[in-house]
């Protein structure tokens, strides 16, 4: 009887530069394969993970969500490395989300966003689950140079860092894979750590080689026929079937069974089909009702300096305004709405102090006296009898 088996390393099509698999399709490939989960891991990208999830979830297949991520070299950046997370819960995934943003954001090198481990603290680290990188990671590069000592000493740091952490042993016909695999083994074996077999898929079929050979290349800026082409795929790196697998690493069988045991661990669930405002960062810890509350009175201070130069004139029109930006005030803050005036009026904000075209307000929104004091709107909806009820009604 086969064992069962859990791919865990899979790039799709979001990996962009060397990924051939639709999210979607995908799916079905595992469903024929008789498997019960499945990980996408793209290239420090998650772009793909909500279409993925949404369709295994329909299927019935396990959805494991993770990247495969360049990490920083601090010796020599040139040469960076890799390293596979995959979120064992929610917090993990938020992580996940946190350290990618992070990386493309702040941490650019060359074409790549890269993860540095300095970042992630024991809290954070105890949401994933990392395996090794194979030939890509720390350790195996160390092992290639023939510095055992070398890798044994990433291997501890790495394992003492993340609480759940795996070698990972791959077979696809590179020339130096035998021995990396006999290497790893013996390496975590002396330090008691777990194996993990992983297929570094990139496309469905080992008929599709040469289709991602040229979108490789075409990425790469060379020609198919360029022999200074740089070679590192094989034609081994499709969509095993799980007998292929067990087949593959029946004299490590426990590398089989740790797929299995990882997909069990790595349990996450998304919200879809709500929106998900973020949370709009307040000063003092003030609540977001009160923050936009005082946005708003002290915009319309200001708006009606503008509209009414004179002080008396402007006296006598505050009550009206007062009273009607004060009813908008509570329907919003009843309906829970502050962090999306907050939100709204800080990029709109942001647009008109940076050269940024933008409207004087369109539609229901500019009947709000709120989204006008805020800066949202430009046009005052008391002098054109504009009613707020049409963009907000509590009834």
């Amino acid at each position: 009887m086969t064992q069962d088996f859990v791919h865990l390393r899979m790039h799709t099509e979001f990996s962009i530069k060397d990924g051939m698999l639709n999210p979607k399709k995908v799916v079905h490939k595992a469903i024929a394969s008789g498997m019960k989960a499945l990980a996408i891991t793209d290239a420090t990208a998650m772009f793909g993970d909500v279409i993925f999830y949404k369709a295994a979830s329909a299927a019935g297949i396990k959805p494991i969500l993770g990247a495969d991520c360049s990490i920083t070299n601090h010796y020599n950046r040139d040469d960076y490395l890799r390293l596979l997370f995959l979120a064992r819960n929610h917090q993990g995934y938020l992580t996940l989300c946190d350290l990618l943003s992070r990386a493309w954001l702040t941490n650019q090198y060359k074409d790549r966003g890269e993860v540095d481990l300095d970042w992630i603290t024991p809290e954070m680290a105890d949401g994933l689950i990392v395996l090794s990188g194979f030939n890509a990671g720390a350790i195996g590069k160390a092992i290639l140079n023939g510095s055992l000592s070398a890798a044994e000493q990433e291997a501890r740091r790495l394992s003492q860092k993340f609480p759940h952490f795996f070698m990972e042993l791959q077979r696809v016909g590179r020339p130096n894979d035998e021995m990396l695999v006999a290497e790893s083994v013996k390496l975590a074996k002396k330090l008691g750590l777990p194996v993990v077999a992983t297929q570094p898929i990139q496309f469905e079929n080992s008929e599709d080689f040469e289709f991602h050979e040229a979108r490789v290349a075409i990425a790469d800026g060379f020609t198919l026929a360029n022999k200074a082409r740089p070679r590192i795929y094989t034609p081994q790196q499709y969509f095993r079937t799980k007998e292929e697998m067990c087949e593959l690493f029946k004299d490590i069988p426990s590398a089989i069974e740790n797929s299995v045991e990882i997909a069990k661990r790595c349990n996450v669930t998304i919200k879809l089909g709500k929106p998900q405002l973020p949370i709009f960062p307040t000063p003092d810890g003030m609540s977001l009702k009160d923050y936009m509350a005082q946005l708003a009175r002290e915009g319309l201070d200001r708006r009606l300096k503008v509209l009414y130069p004179d002080e008396k004139k402007r006296e006598a029109e505050f009550p009206r305004y007062k009273e009607r930006l004060e009813r908008e005030i509570k329907i919003i803050q009843d309906m829970d709405f502050p962090g999306y005036f907050l939100i709204v009026q800080d990029f709109i904000n942001w647009a008109k102090t940076h050269g940024c075209p933008v409207g004087p307000g369109r539609g229901s929104g500019a009947g709000s006296l709120v989204a006008y004091s805020l800066g949202i709107t430009d046009l005052d909806p008391l002098a054109y009898d504009l009613l707020f009820e049409r963009f907000l009604n509590p009834e």
